[in-house]
């Protein structure tokens, strides 16, 4: 007696093929579906909070000076004089930073507080063009070349915002653009309270 196998038909055959396509339609649904979904990246939590500072030792921005002044680097030592300060992370080339940069400098003289800039992965030219035509709200300027201070501050994009209190430790941390309602509502309470 012979077996008899059956063999699928040419209609279950075309059937299956076109099965990977509807897996990656379903799945590719899924992350557009993530990638809409409203949501603050401000609300991102960060692993700093209450918790001492990085360490900082980061060169000048080469070649710039503030109404003659040479602007210094940054220090980890500047993180913890007894008052706390704002640390910006900026970049010239981020429309964002350009659009927080005037309540930068509003932030600076509303608080009385030091502002450190931190210029992420810039060219020295483009950080001093956007200083030279936008103003210099920061006390220090460090230069992170290479992008290694970021990943230590746990940095997702430009600009993001950091208050440290008098002990060198982050109180705060904002994500995004500094808004006029952040600035007052969230950041100069948070400064307050870190005095």
């Amino acid at each position: 007696m012979t077996d008899i196998v059956e063999t699928p038909s040419a209609t279950h055959r075309s059937k299956l093929a076109y099965l990977p396509g509807a897996v990656f339609a379903v799945v590719a649904l899924m992350f557009l579906a993530a990638l809409l979904r409203p949501g603050d990246p401000s609300k991102l939590p960060s692993m700093l909070i209450g918790k001492p500072a990085p360490a900082l030792s980061l060169p000048p921005l080469e070649g710039y000076a503030d109404k003659g002044a040479v602007v210094p680097g940054i220090a980890a030592a500047d993180l913890a004089q007894g008052r706390p300060v704002i640390v910006n992370f900026w970049q010239s080339s981020c429309a964002p930073c350009v659009a927080e940069h005037p309540l930068l400098i509003l932030l600076a003289e509303k608080t009385g507080v030091p502002l450190l800039g931190i210029n992420y992965k810039d060219p020295p030219a483009g950080a001093r063009r956007f200083l030279n035509r936008y103003g210099n709200p920061f006390a220090a300027i460090g230069t992170d070349a290479n992008g290694r201070a970021a990943i230590e501050w746990g940095v997702y994009g430009m600009p993001e915002t950091f208050i440290v209190d008098g002990k060198g430790r982050v109180v705060y941390k904002h994500i995004g653009a500094i808004t006029p309602e952040v600035m007052d509502g969230i950041l100069v309470p948070a400064i307050d309270k870190a005095r």
